[in-house]
């Protein structure tokens, strides 16, 4: 890659790394909120459900912004308004408030690092042949951020509180401001962006396309799984009887298999293509949920869970992200991949809520993990029918050097 496109990658990692791990570090404040403000269980785990929803329902109109602002001024902006907003949690004390705040921070949280505009951006950037593996080392600062964010957001709240580790989750989103100047447009692209966008396939005709409902649909179960670990994996720690701080090792854990899981998706793709690469990731997460519910309950068994998850956890969003642009192009392919997040989003509702749902009235997560289990087969049948479409890697290659 050239340097331009490495400086783009490694700002992109950083985002993500920023965003995914503050937001994989929020499940850790449901607890606290919920003895903090009385709300209840549901109410708290409807408010994360909704900004699980709200994160993905905005990502096309902002990944469409970024293509015709730029992607800088809508990262600042969104940086700003995710520092306000969690700051604001901190005397919020009604449903409505909670709820609201949540949406808020979620939207802006996908301004900053959406995988709409990073994947978009560094799709522009990086050579065809590299985008798989630039997309796995954007992935795994996701990864990452859980990985350091996690335990730190655990360790202060245990030392000094969940509303000191909330205002330092605030002033950590204002990093993102340096970060974003990282996409600000050269002089002349926002006539090249445009002229090349009039010239891509339109958006509607994109959307006619079964193929592109496929992938949005395995993405989707990917977002009930995501939305479910990301809110109540602490929760359901504490209700195996497990002491909560291993939540913040767990975190860790599996934040630090994702990085490997991306990168080694990243290098796998240069080799084979992606719907086997995903049948792969999607069989391998339902085998993880099967040897969670038959194997003993124990910290270690928790531990080799969250390595198995963090394996496919954000595997999966290179071969997504190269599906798209191998069938669709990348001129439009920050709005597509917005759309795509929508869905999954509407996957990551699902999972928040129902899993609030059904631990408080059945006090268990057994009938979550069954449908998790369920639809990860699911997800992993949805990729045969793309295998036809897939060609062998060479051939892929070979057409990237060309263009």
């Amino acid at each position: 890659m050239t340097a331009a496109a490495w400086r783009a990658t490694l700002a992109a990692t950083a985002l993500m790394a920023l965003v995914m791990g503050g937001r994989a570090a929020f499940g850790l404040f449901v607890s606290p909120l919920n003895g903090a403000t009385g709300l209840g269980l549901a109410a708290i785990s409807f408010g994360f459900a909704l900004a699980q929803l709200a994160s993905g329902v905005v990502q096309p109109a902002i990944g469409t912004l970024a293509e015709r602002h730029g992607a800088a001024r809508v990262m600042a902006l969104g940086a700003l308004v995710l520092a306000v907003s969690n700051a604001a949690l901190l005397g919020a004390g009604s449903v409505w408030s909670v709820t609201g705040l949540l949406v808020l921070a979620a939207v802006a949280g996908s301004a900053v690092g959406s995988n709409a505009i990073l994947m978009g951006e560094v799709g522009r950037r990086v050579p065809a042949e590299q985008r798989g593996f630039a997309a796995g080392i954007v992935g795994a600062g996701g990864s990452a951020g859980q990985l350091v964010l996690g335990p730190a957001t655990q360790w202060v709240i245990g030392v000094q509180g969940w509303m000191v580790a909330m205002g330092a989750l605030a002033a950590l989103s204002l990093a993102a401001l340096p970060l974003a100047r990282m996409f600000a447009r050269a002089p002349g692209a926002a006539a090249a962006a445009a002229a090349s966008r009039a010239a891509a396939t339109p958006v509607r005709e994109t959307l006619r396309e079964a193929r592109f409902w496929i992938i949005s649909g395995a993405f989707g179960i990917c977002g009930f799984h995501v939305g479910f670990l990301a809110t109540h994996m602490p929760g359901v720690i504490e209700r195996c009887g497990l002491p909560p701080a291993l939540a913040g090792t767990w975190l860790a854990v599996s934040g630090a298999a994702n990085i490997a899981g991306s990168i080694l998706i990243g290098v796998a793709m240069k080799r084979w293509a992606s719907p086997p690469l995903l049948v792969a990731l999607y069989l391998a997460r339902s085998l993880s949920i099967v040897l969670l519910l038959v194997l003993p309950t124990s910290s270690t068994t928790m531990l080799v869970f969250g390595v198995a998850m963090g394996l496919s956890y954000m595997a999966v969003l290179p071969p997504t992200v190269h599906l798209l642009g191998h069938h669709f192009g990348v001129e439009r392919l920050g709005t597509l991949f917005g759309v795509v997040m929508v869905v999954h989003q509407l996957g990551g509702f699902a999972g928040a809520w129902l899993g609030g749902l059904a631990a408080a009235a059945t006090g268990s997560d057994t009938v979550l993990w069954t449908i998790d289990l369920s639809l990860a087969v699911v997800a992993a049948a949805l990729q045969w029918p793309m295998m036809r479409h897939a060609r062998p890697r060479s051939l892929v290659v070979a057409a990237g050097a060309a263009a």
